[in-house]
């Protein structure tokens, strides 16, 4: 927690920083620990997700930068996914997630939209694996950004 009490709901969870660090590892570009202007710019240049211009780029490193040292550290992304501080919402952040994983943009992770996604976040999953995540959604071939989020819900109340 920052001495000036930012932070009420205190500490991240092993379990959500379980969770977060290959996301956060897939935008760290240069591997230094802290997402940069430059990590983000190669991420959403690199044809996987949508390009962003300078000023997205920068609006996003500004919503999770809470100590403003223009860098974005893994304390700072886990609070800004969570809901924990920061302007943008977790529901917010997410849904651009989604929309990161929704390469077709058909409003559905899909079966190959999500397991690029995991490859890419170093979490290489087997077929099976796969569709159990998708069956997990509730969804037949697919999983809407509610079903997306009811999944993550269920991992993040099961624990480590």
């Amino acid at each position: 927690m920052c001495p000036s009490g930012r932070y009420p709901r205190g500490a991240p969870s092993a379990s959500a920083a379980r969770i977060l660090r290959p996301a956060f590892d897939v935008l760290d570009a240069d591997r230094d620990g802290k997402i940069s202007h430059d990590d983000l710019k190669a991420f959403f240049s690199s044809g996987f997700a949508a390009p962003l211009s300078d000023e997205d780029i920068g609006s996003m490193i500004y919503t999770a930068d809470a100590d403003r040292n223009g860098l974005v550290e893994f304390e700072e992304f886990e609070r800004v996914l969570s809901g924990r501080g920061g302007g943008r919402s977790g529901g917010d952040v997410m849904a651009e997630a989604f929309r990161v994983m929704d390469r077709d943009g058909d409003g559905k992770v899909g079966f190959g939209d999500l397991k690029a996604y995991l490859e890419m976040a170093g979490l290489p999953a087997g077929d099976a694996d796969v569709w159990g995540m998708i069956r997990m959604g509730g969804g037949g071939d697919a999983v809407s950004f509610d079903a997306l989020l009811r999944i993550l819900a269920v991992d993040y109340a099961n624990g480590p």
